[in-house]
């Protein structure tokens, strides 16, 4: 008897602790199995999410209700990773690179490939394709890409330290390289567009903020920050003076920066909490005024015990202000 009372209140105890541990922020949940998606965009004229893969090299739709159809697939295309609506709103960019996880890697791709394709979203067929890997020489891995309002695209190689950009008729070059780029493993990451003339990037090994002039690409600052984001991913510049910063490698959390001098400088505002349990978080896009991840579950890919993974989640930030 004494055994089953104190089994009694041990059970009693259990519930009462999950019945208050918080529930993480609101997500949107869908089967892609072995997808392991990386970008995410979302597309507001049809009230879908689009979705990489980077071990399948699928680009997949998802709806708000969580139901997953694949737009494009090709195993040739390795990985995709960053995703980005185009500003006519008719097509889909997306780096493709084969880095680290995908499931058809080859000796001819593998840290060799780096390219941009654009897809039509209504028939989901490749109108582009544009080849990055010979404009550096050495490894490469196209991460991310922002547009500028005149359709040209700006693309992170995270392996070779550089910035690409392909204008409207495909021509791809060299936009900025630059010393403070440099470093081992995956380096530039996430990129946006400011309206006064100027991208932002990320580097994930450094953890730090880079400002790019686009009428001097020359002129590279770094962003003062009073803190490292080891981990940095995939950027969204939600205002002028407010960016939105996801972080994963550990840390997997999500952090609002804010800037009042033309982001010579910035502060942390607000991040996400530990109980929202992103799992690798990789990329961001903004639905009206919600901001939602892509969590990638990477995790998953280094674990030699795991099996592949088939249910991924979407998840809204929700930011608590910092004191």
């Amino acid at each position: 008897m004494r055994l089953l009372k104190y089994s009694a209140i041990a059970i009693i105890a259990i519930t009462a602790i999950a019945a208050t541990r918080p529930e993480p922020s609101p997500r949107i949940e869908f089967d892609a199995l072995e997808a392991y998606p990386e970008g995410i965009a979302f597309d507001k004229a049809a009230n879908l999410y689009y979705v990489s893969s980077a071990r399948l090299g699928h680009i997949g739709k998802v709806s708000p209700q969580g139901a997953y159809t694949v737009l494009h697939a090709d195993s040739t295309l390795r990985s995709t990773y960053g995703l980005k609506i185009h500003p006519d709103g008719k097509r889909l960019f997306a780096c493709v690179s084969d880095a680290n996880y995908s499931k058809y890697t080859n000796p001819a791709t593998r840290m060799k490939m780096a390219r941009l394709i654009s897809i039509d979203l209504k028939t989901g067929k490749r109108l582009s394709d544009t080849d990055l890997s010979l404009l550096v020489p050495g490894k490469h891995f196209a991460n991310d890409l922002s547009f500028d309002p005149q359709g040209n695209a700006y693309i992170t190689d995270s392996f070779a330290g550089a910035v690409y950009k392909v204008d409207p008729s495909g021509k791809a070059s060299i936009f900025a390289k630059d010393e403070q780029f440099k470093t081992e493993g995956v380096g530039l990451n996430g990129i946006v567009y400011h309206p006064s003339g100027y991208l932002i990037v990320d580097n994930s090994s450094k953890g730090q903020l880079f400002k790019i002039e686009l009428k001097d690409p020359k002129k590279v600052t770094r962003i003062a920050v009073d803190q490292y984001f080891m981990g940095a991913d995939g950027l969204l510049l939600n205002d002028n003076n407010t960016l939105t910063m996801v972080v994963n490698g550990g840390t997997d959390k999500i952090f609002q920066l804010t800037s009042s001098d033309n982001w010579q400088s910035a502060k942390v505002t607000a991040s996400t909490l530990v109980t929202d349990r992103f799992t690798y978080p990789a990329t961001a896009t903004q639905n009206g005024k919600d901001i939602w991840v892509m969590n990638a579950q990477f995790n998953q890919l280094v674990d030699s015990n795991s099996v592949p993974v088939k249910k991924f989640a979407i998840q809204q930030v929700v930011y608590k202000p910092l004191n």
